[in-house]
């Protein structure tokens, strides 16, 4: 790593991506102090013979990224964001999967008139896709695109996740048996399946959830400390024939660039902003009169926090702690879970602080805190992710169901019909006494 680090061509490209970021350093299987920046070419040679063994830049960019500092409001993040790239990042163990996504992906972005975007090797399972900030509209809906981070990033994955997804199921399976992608993945036959048809992302993982503020990824010529492979910008034109290999320190020139701004067309995306967000508001609203407002109509938000002795089975089993995979996950169903619970933000915080540190690799402070401080500017309705979401509950190995999780949709709803039986109990028992 020292020597690789030591390259000149390297220092130059890792600077040169670094560019109003902020920088982290891992070094080994810690990150570095945090904000971070990289101002010369030697600063990677530096920090490389100190122990770094990989680079990651921020998808934000800021006026200034070393006055960034845990808990800061949306109003002072936005004061300093400069602006924020589409970073669609591609994970799986099925390697054929990944490359798939990643071509469908790119045809996506054509069909919405956007020729500026870029592919690299994650340096280990995975794939990124890049699209610069510079061919997004300056507003949207009067609101500064600058400003839209992470929620804009959020919809428009997910939007392009649903507009390929089709497309993706078909041919995966044109090369691939249901059940040989099973085996490939781990998974179950079952468990690949949503209504009796094959979806190809319970093997395939989009981050969408997971996109934060402060979110980093693995910075294009850094290596990846488990693989040993370099995180490697490709030709999109070359993206099927590409392979792993390709990617070892001693075979690549740094000649590419990742997130290349020199070509890029003002407003090359607005296309693809106008019909993400229109996406989205159709399915938001459907969802809210059709899941929400019908399971909601009849139990009132608790006045006072409920106990975990109402929740339901799968949210106990998270919080018995020590994960080992699916933490970010589990973190993102507790808090929303938890509000909605009636919980204050200082017992959340308590409860998931003594959860974490349960757990045999606790997640980072800083991502733990960042992931509640969000939750807490944004002040979200949304409850947790539904019963038949695969990505979360069966895949984390967490659900056991009860009789009457086949009667819910949500974990909240369990919790609450619970807690109101219990009343219905005690205002009984109190009455014959």
């Amino acid at each position: 790593m020292i020597d690789y680090y030591s390259r000149k061509d390297v220092q130059e490209a890792i600077l040169s991506c670094s560019k109003d970021r902020e920088v982290g350093v891992m070094l080994g299987s810690i990150f570095g102090k945090r904000p971070d920046v990289l101002e010369y070419p030697g600063d990677v040679g530096r920090l490389g013979r100190q122990g770094a063994t990989s680079f990651h830049i921020s998808e934000e960019r800021w006026n200034d990224a070393l006055s960034l500092k845990p808990g800061m409001t949306k109003k002072q993040l936005d004061e300093n964001r400069k602006g924020w790239d589409l970073i669609i990042d591609i994970d799986t163990a099925y390697w054929y999967g990944a490359k798939m996504t990643a071509f469908f992906i790119i045809e996506a972005l054509k069909y919405h008139d956007i020729n500026n975007y870029s592919i690299k090797f994650s340096g280990n399972k995975g794939l990124h896709i890049g699209v610069p900030f510079e061919t997004f509209p300056d507003e949207v809906h009067g609101i500064k695109t600058k400003d839209l981070f992470p929620d804009s990033l959020r919809i428009i994955a997910s939007y392009i996740q649903d507009f390929i997804k089709d497309y993706l199921a078909a041919k995966l399976l044109e090369k691939d048996s249901i059940d040989e992608i099973a085996k490939i993945c781990n998974k179950t036959v079952e468990e690949l399946k949503k209504d009796g048809m094959f979806e190809p992302f319970t093997v395939i993982e989009i981050d969408t959830v997971l996109i934060s503020n402060r979110h980093l990824f693995r910075a294009p010529y850094s290596l990846h400390e488990k693989s040993g492979l370099v995180s490697l910008p490709i030709n999109p034109e070359e993206l099927l024939n590409f392979q792993k290999e390709m990617a070892k320190p001693s075979n690549i020139k740094t000649d590419m660039k990742f997130l290349d701004v020199s070509k890029v067309i003002d407003d090359e995306a607005r296309s693809l902003v106008i019909q993400a967000f229109d996406w989205y508001s159709r399915k938001n609203r459907s969802f809210a009169e059709s899941v929400v407002k019908k399971e909601l109509k009849d139990i009132e938000l608790p006045k006072i926090a409920l106990l975990e002795e109402t929740f339901p089975p799968c949210i106990k089993k998270v919080l018995e702690g020590k994960m080992e995979d699916g933490k970010k996950r589990a973190l993102f169903v507790l808090i929303k879970f938890l509000r909605h619970m009636g919980w204050s933000w200082d017992a959340i915080e308590n409860r998931i602080r003594e959860w974490n540190e349960s757990n045999l690799e606790p997640l980072r402070e800083n991502y733990m805190m960042g992931q509640i401080n969000y939750a807490k500017r944004n002040q979200s309705s949304a409850m947790a992710p539904n019963c038949d979401n695969t990505c979360y509950y069966k895949d984390l190995g967490i659900c056991h169901k009860l009789p009457l999780c086949d009667k819910i949709k949500n974990p909240v709803n369990f919790a609450k019909i619970r807690a109101k039986s219990s009343m219905k109990v005690v205002k009984k028992t109190k009455g014959t006494s």
